[in-house]
């Protein structure tokens, strides 16, 4: 520092001491869930030693964008992700989209379509056209882009357990469109990794599953080079409640053992890096997420240098970004509003390429077309109103944000290192390591906003007076699931059997050989070319891979940690002590998920808290039927069975269960719910006989009080 900055500094820090007074200067500082340590100044010093400083956009190591004159030539894609009920009703919501300015498609699929299950499995009930649209066959494609030109529309699907049937019925639909497969664009989200880490919607084992991963980028390589093989993403991540840096960190190491893979199906790095896509969140930590996307550029151009790609392409980090779900908040729902126009900001200003942003409310249901209009309009207010896309990386050279960008790079580094000693990522995810730091970070979390460390405006200060009543949009799931039962019906009876079974066959025949020797998203067209289903695809490959089965584990110790020094769990804690004492045993719960919603983050943080606090709990597997949900609580003894929702299923799957507690029969157990639950079904939920629902942001000291009075009040009546 020279004399005059010297002085000028200890001028700030003298006026700064005397404006706070007894506050210490020390005391403005603070640190991220990550440990970066976050200065109330930053100054040109803090851009010494920093080596990207000097960089350009468009030039290695694309930390201030992929392209030379990002928005200022070319703004972002608007790519709303939507998907519901029907290919029909999905379809003239897209168009009705594109007229009013979208640029991209995003497909969200139903839950049993990401399972690999056609619509009339009995394990999908409750699941056929909630979260997304149902897709059984070709047809069901064909008629989602009906009327939308695809060698025009760049399309993106978030697909990983069934991509092969998925992408194959894509390929099959464009072809029949008039289509072929080297014009298609858009990208295959094709990211299992993640699948075992966070969101759970795989279907094979970790290792047949790399093997589908590798086939798509080798085909899609070869067949279709305008799409995008993989979007290795961390939303999943952030939005099971990763911190920053582990998002950062987990997206890329994914990425390093996707290369990896792809090139040990003798590829060479230039022929399939350049399409490689990336997906991130965008939560509302305003400069961390700018410095994130920044960070994840320069990191990748890093990591790929051990491939020695001579492609520039190769290098480039291209990313979709979408707004936070996890910040949106069933309380006082408006504010989402105000939430996803912030992080939509961070994410333009941190570079991306394309982008969706969440309606308000997504914490209640599936968006409706007013709340979807809004969310579109964000963007477009952005990119036509704001004057954003004038200026190429507008933070650039920002002390605080080159400094920001550079800590965080360096926290992801260490741990992917860490990874690296492992063995790599599917090593690591074979361990559990990542999935265990994601939920500890959550569990963390959510404390913070228990106690009031963390600010969520209108859930733990300021709340609103009144309720608010939003409108939201219901899906008939057992009028959809009638509907593609009755398409499926008529789609087996005109196809030919004889080539349906001779080309599954076929299919089995490839999953048995050694992975180098043959491509399996060519069978799976073939198939599909058929009219094989989605279901019968993955059925084919279920005989020879088997189907996953995650052992499901929890953290411990995390959750009370966080209340150290304070005094917020010790009257509960005191109560379940009573309980103990009075009723002979500690109040114990089952947290179950129902049907094919892989989401676990909230069951997995009540689970944690719950035992911290003093319960007893047990955590049913992913994926339970009703019956099967009531059949270990009836086992295990438990007082409460507490099930977790996120994919709209309640309305079906929790009437199911309390049938089967009864059928079983049981009197005592008490059946609570939480999650997304639209407050509109609350009334037709207790009808049916559950005790109490806890929506987005309860506290959750607050609902163990509840439910241990719920617990004493059953047993001083059967007393």
């Amino acid at each position: 520092m020279n004399k005059k900055n010297k002085k000028n500094y200890t001028n700030w820090v003298k006026k700064a001491k005397k404006e706070l007074k007894n506050i210490k200067l020390d005391n403005l500082s603070s640190k991220t869930p990550d440990g970066i340590k976050i200065k109330p100044l930053y100054t040109f010093e803090d851009l010494k030693n920093l080596e990207h400083i000097f960089s350009y956009p468009g030039t290695d190591p694309y930390l201030r964008g992929p392209k030379a004159t990002m928005y200022a030539n070319r703004p972002w894609t608007i790519r709303q992700y939507a998907g519901f009920s029907t290919a029909e009703e999905s379809n003239a919501f897209y168009k009705d989209n594109i007229k009013n300015g979208q640029t991209g498609l995003s497909v969200a699929f139903d839950l049993a379509t990401h399972r690999g299950y056609d619509s009339d499995h009995p394990k999908v009930l409750g699941d056929v056209g909630k979260a997304g649209v149902a897709i059984d066959t070709v047809q069901d494609m064909k008629t989602l882009f009906n009327g939308i030109p695809l060698e025009k529309m760049s399309v993106s699907m978030t697909m990983n357990g069934a991509v092969l049937p998925v992408l194959a019925n894509f390929i099959v639909a464009g072809e029949e469109q008039g289509v072929s497969q080297n014009k298609l664009s858009g990208t295959i989200q094709n990211d299992i990794l993640k699948e075992f880490m966070v969101r759970n919607t795989y279907i094979y084992p970790p290792e047949p599953s790399m093997r589908i991963v590798s086939d798509i980028i080798e085909y899609t390589s070869k067949f279709m080079p305008k799409f995008n093989s993989i979007s290795i993403s961390g939303y999943h991540m952030q939005e099971a409640g990763s911190t920053t840096a582990q998002e950062l960190a987990f997206t890329l190491a994914d990425g390093v053992e996707y290369v990896k893979c792809a090139l040990s199906k003798g590829l060479k790095v230039d022929e399939f890096a350049p399409r490689l896509s990336f997906f991130f969140a965008i939560g509302i930590d305003f400069f961390m997420e700018i410095a994130k996307l920044r960070g994840a550029r320069l990191l990748w151009s890093k990591l790929m240098k051990q491939f020695n790609p001579k492609d520039p392409r190769s290098s480039m980090l291209r990313t979709h970004c979408q707004t936070s779900g996890a910040s949106l908040t069933e309380q006082d729902p408006y504010n989402n509003i105000v939430r996803t126009t912030i992080e939509a900001m961070s994410s333009v200003l941190g570079g991306t390429q394309s982008l969706h942003t969440n309606s308000f409310d997504e914490a209640l249901a599936l968006p409706t077309p007013f709340s979807a209009r809004i969310a579109r309009n964000t963007q477009l207010i952005l990119a036509e109103e704001t004057g954003v896309t004038k200026t190429i990386d507008p933070f650039g050279g920002s002390y605080f944000m080159e400094k920001l960008t550079s800590d965080l790079v360096k926290e992801a580094e260490k741990m992917i290192n860490e990874i690296n000693k492992m063995g790599g990522m599917t090593k690591a995810v074979e361990k559990g390591y990542p999935k265990l730091k994601i939920e500890e970070a959550a569990t963390l979390k959510q404390a913070r906003i228990d106690n009031s460390d963390e600010v969520v405006v209108g859930v733990n200060k300021y709340p609103p007076d009144t309720k608010e009543e939003v409108d939201i949009l219901n899906i008939d799931n057992t009028k959809v699931r009638k509907e593609q039962i009755k398409k499926l019906s008529v789609i087996r009876k005109k196809r030919n059997s004889k080539k349906v079974l001779a080309s599954l066959e076929a299919l089995k025949n490839a999953a048995k050989k050694p992975p180098n020797e043959t491509n399996l998203l060519k069978y799976a067209v073939d198939a599909a070319r058929n009219r094989a289903s989605v279901g019968e695809i993955s059925d084919a490959l279920e005989t020879v891979f088997t189907r996953h089965r995650a052992i499901i584990r929890g953290v411990s110790g995390v959750y009370s940690s966080a209340f150290e020094g304070k005094t917020g769990l010790k009257n509960i804690k005191s109560q379940i002590k009573f309980f103990l004492s009075k009723f002979g045993r500690r109040p114990r719960m089952l947290v179950v998920k129902l049907g094919q919603d892989g989401h676990d983050r909230g069951a997995k943080i009540i689970a944690t808290s719950f035992a911290d606090i003093g319960f007893d709990v047990d955590i049913g597997p992913l994926f339970q039927t009703p019956a099967e949900a009531a059949k270990q609580a009836l086992e295990n003894d438990v007082h409460v069975i507490g099930v977790s929702s996120q994919a709209a299923g309640h309305k079906t799957l929790v009437p199911e269960l309390l049938k089967s507690l009864k059928k079983q029969g049981n009197k005592d157990i008490i059946v609570v719910c939480g999650g997304v639950i639209p407050p509109q079904d609350y009334k037709f939920l207790k009808d049916k006989g559950v005790a109490a629902i806890y929506g987005p942001g309860t506290n959750i000291p607050k609902a163990a009080d509840d439910i241990i009075q719920l617990i004493e009040k059953k047993k001083n009546i059967a007393a």
